[in-house]
């Protein structure tokens, strides 16, 4: 943007403005969330995972890790970004840059990327949670449930952190979780029996509902789908699980594809009252955010940073972020026009 506008010396001032600076990011995001609030309007804070792909060693962060969506092992920074949601767009205000451990410990290194102090080694789980727990508790938003894929990171350490909090949540799970049925529905499967989430879904096949939802973006078609829903609790047995929530009652979701029934997406929630229909349109901001990602910030630069520091990068994904907004509440449909430069 800057070459295009002034040329070099505009482009040297930009670069400037986001790595060697002082201008604290976190004001800035507070204003962009509060800005979002009653515009979009925001129905849930939605967990994103950010991989970054990188050809060298030296961008903070980077490492060797295994990414699931790319089937191998990439060099790559990993980031947890938060986004505020709704049906028709979504918009980043929030971001954490995941520090390995090779970083973290190496003192040379973190000094040559200006890594804080107070930086510490974490995981994604203890990221995210902490982020959802800084819109709330510093920054004054309004609850709203958190919608996040467990499948990437440790469930119980976001159920723990945002139930202490009063926040409720959407999570996908995998299959395999273990969860005890507490629904009078299933009569025959209630009590101390542990079963797999998929288990439960299987069985509770004949009350699933027929459902339609639609795909993000302009013309989204509607998929038509059964959803099934059960109450239920996590297994006691599982140490760290009884801590986050042993006496916490739950709802299992499962939604199925007309086209692939026997492979239902699983989601777990803690919302009990909440209709399940108002649930479903929850459990799709995730693709929600998945498509403006896609079609917006990756147009405006989120993943551009050309710079080796750690202030330097959150200055960066914090304009990125604003540019993100900008392009949204802008466009018609919510969405950033085919063709643009970012």
């Amino acid at each position: 943007m800057a070459h295009l506008l002034g040329g070099r010396a505009t482009d040297q001032s930009l670069h400037h403005f986001i790595s060697e600076s002082t201008w604290d990011w976190t004001p800035v995001r507070q204003a962009l969330a509060q800005y979002l609030v009653p515009r979009l309007p925001v129905a849930a804070w939605v967990v994103q995972n950010m991989v970054i792909r990188k050809a060298g060693q030296h961008s903070v962060g980077v490492d060797r890790k295994f990414v699931p969506a790319a089937g191998r092992v990439l060099n790559a920074q990993q980031a947890i970004g938060v986004w505020a949601a709704s049906g028709s767009r979504s918009s980043p205000v929030n971001w954490g840059l995941h520090l390995p451990q090779g970083w973290i410990e190496d003192a040379p290194r973190r000094s040559r990327a200006s890594i804080p102090d107070n930086a510490e080694l974490e995981t994604l789980a203890d990221r995210a949670a902490k982020l959802c727990v800084e819109l709330v508790s510093d920054w004054a938003m309004p609850v709203r449930p958190v919608v996040f894929d467990s499948r990437l990171m440790d469930v119980t350490t976001i159920v723990d952190r945002l139930g202490r909090r009063g926040i409720p949540f959407v999570t996908r799970i995998d299959a395999s979780v273990p969860l005890t049925v507490t629904d009078p529905a299933l009569t025959g499967h209630r009590g101390s029996t542990v079963m797999q989430a998929a288990e439960i879904i299987r069985a509770a096949k004949g009350t699933s509902q027929p459902v339609r939802r639609r795909e993000p973006g302009p013309g989204g078609a509607l998929r038509p789908g059964r959803l099934a829903h059960v109450a239920v609790k996590y297994h006691a047995g599982r140490t760290g699980l009884r801590r986050a929530c042993g006496a916490r009652q739950m709802v299992l979701l499962g939604l199925a594809d007309i086209n692939a029934p026997d492979s239902p997406q699983l989601w777990l929630t803690d919302m009990l009252k909440v209709h399940p229909a108002v649930l479903l349109k929850l459990c799709a901001l995730l693709d929600r955010v998945e498509y403006d990602f896609d079609e917006v910030a990756k147009n405006v630069g989120i993943e551009d940073y050309a710079g080796r520091s750690f202030d330097g990068w959150h200055r960066h994904v914090t304009l990125a972020s604003a540019a993100h907004a900008v392009s949204v509440l802008t466009s018609a449909h919510g969405t950033f026009a085919a063709g643009g430069t970012g």
